[in-house]
């Protein structure tokens, strides 16, 4: 495959910028024709301020629907416009203008190999669930999905325990032409608080609806339809779980995505795509 370009051209600088949004109104973060979506709202933006045509990197695409608490991306943009802008002010001039479902947190000059995707450690992802046909209070409404029957969250984190490791999550990704399915699931777990089922998953990089996949699937064990096994046994059978067990996106937000130190950016590069080409 082509290896993508890592560094700005001469005459640009490269700006990390960390955002969030409420997915609830978009479709999703990548750019669709004639459809809302975050990477079309920003660059837009951008693009206006900058004089210029923006185009940006993101550490993972999010769904129609899926929230984000802390997504980031990097932009290369000329070096005049940046050294006018402090971080500051330019996080300023952007949420004065962005619409209020998308916000900047933050925005710092990067090191020139930083890339928001192939330097990423990993990504974190956090699912809301209220169970046993509970009522949902309406400020929640937007961030937890429902279920009708009261879950085992002892059986949930059995099963979940039986898939952690690099695998090929084929079973559970939706096919996207060109992607790999392998993934190293590093954290997966449930907990309950305040009436609320949360699970924490924690990956290098996620396949196409993987974490609603797991969700789903991790519902049916909770809800006793099967086995704790039936998870392993299903991610290395590579059978495709149904549609019908993918949970919908509004109880899905990134929670944070994980770098390495500046100085093992190159090295980090170098693994991913190495390890990207092989998936292949």
């Amino acid at each position: 495959m082509a290896k993508p370009t890592l560094e700005p051209e001469r005459g640009f600088s490269r700006l990390r910028i960390d955002l969030a949004y409420d997915g609830t109104h978009f479709s999703g973060w990548a750019k669709q024709p004639n459809l809302r979506t975050v990477q079309q709202e920003l660059e837009d933006f951008l693009s206006t301020l900058a004089k210029i045509e923006v185009s940006t990197t993101v550490a993972g695409r999010t769904d129609a629907g899926v929230h984000a608490r802390n997504q980031v991306i990097h932009v290369d943009l000329p070096e005049d416009f940046v050294t006018s802008e402090t971080g500051q002010n330019l996080k300023y001039r952007c949420n004065r203008v962005l619409p209020k479902d998308l916000r900047i947190l933050d925005v710092q000059i990067a090191p020139n190999n930083f890339h928001a995707r192939f330097t990423a450690l990993r990504r974190h992802y956090r699912y809301q669930i209220i169970d046993d046909n509970q009522v949902v209070p309406p400020l929640k409404r937007f961030e937890v999905a429902t279920w009708f029957r009261k879950l085992d969250i002892a059986a949930m984190n059995q099963a979940a325990k039986l898939i952690l490791g690099e695998h090929d999550f084929f079973a559970f990704c939706k096919f996207r032409e060109g992607g790999t399915t392998i993934r190293d699931l590093q954290r997966f777990e449930w907990r309950q608080i305040d009436g609320v089922i949360i699970a924490d998953v924690v990956a290098d990089a996620f396949g196409y609806s993987m974490v609603r996949n797991l969700v789903g699937a991790s519902v049916c064990v909770g809800e006793g339809r099967f086995s704790p096994e039936w998870m392993r046994e299903t991610l290395i059978n590579k059978v495709r779980i149904p549609d019908s067990y993918v949970f919908p996106p509004e109880g899905l937000s990134l929670w944070q995505v994980d770098y390495p130190e500046p100085s093992q950016y190159l090295e980090r590069i170098e693994r991913t795509i190495a390890k990207r080409d092989e998936d292949f």
